[in-house]
């Protein structure tokens, strides 16, 4: 119960990558931290699982109503639907960009880092991705790398689910480390 007295965001919306949500919120609570599904609407969101859609989750608060002080961290899952959507969501972007100003982890996964691009937070940041947005990621200053986790001051980044046990791992460390003075906008 490392992190029972932490509070985390998990930002998305329909069209998350399943298991880049729920295997992130599995860990984190599973060491005692308090989660929330914070998304661009109210009831549930639906999951992409693979080919399909697949399982629906609730969600908690809505992005109009939370702010990063609310939060330790935040956990952005990949899928191509959700972080296309939320890219252009000036509430969520804004709410990205208020984590990295407290210095607070940030772990983005396989698309999510299209998200990072969009709120502008990725710049002279080592990261990795999912290998499709690769030429995204440098083309918006930041320093690609093929590597299954890539911490970057506070900032998590992971390229696919095959990852995600490295990912959660990195997550939990990160946000029991709390602050990290590095983070910059």
């Amino acid at each position: 119960m490392k992190l029972r007295d932490k509070k985390v965001a998990i930002l998305a919306t329909d069209g998350f990558e399943k298991s880049e949500l729920f295997e992130p919120l599995k860990a984190l609570k599973g060491e005692g931290a308090t989660v929330h599904i914070v998304s661009n609407k109210n009831g549930n969101i639906k999951s992409w699982d693979k080919t399909d859609w697949g399982d629906t989750i609730e969600v908690d608060k809505i992005l109009k109503d939370v702010h990063a002080s609310d939060y330790h961290a935040l956990v952005l899952p990949g899928g191509v639907i959700s972080p296309d959507i939320l890219r252009i969501d000036e509430l969520a972007l804004n709410f990205i960009r208020a984590f990295f100003k407290k210095g607070k982890p940030v772990a983005a996964i396989c698309h999510a880092p299209w998200l990072l691009i969009s709120a502008e937070v990725i710049k002279d940041r080592k990261v990795t991705s999912y290998k499709s947005i690769k030429r995204d990621v440098l083309n918006a200053g930041g320093h690609w790398v093929d590597q299954e986790v890539v911490v970057d001051n506070g900032l998590v980044t992971s390229r696919n689910p095959d990852d995600l046990p490295a990912f959660c791992s990195k997550i939990i460390e990160e946000v029991r480390e709390g602050r990290h003075d590095g983070q910059h906008v």
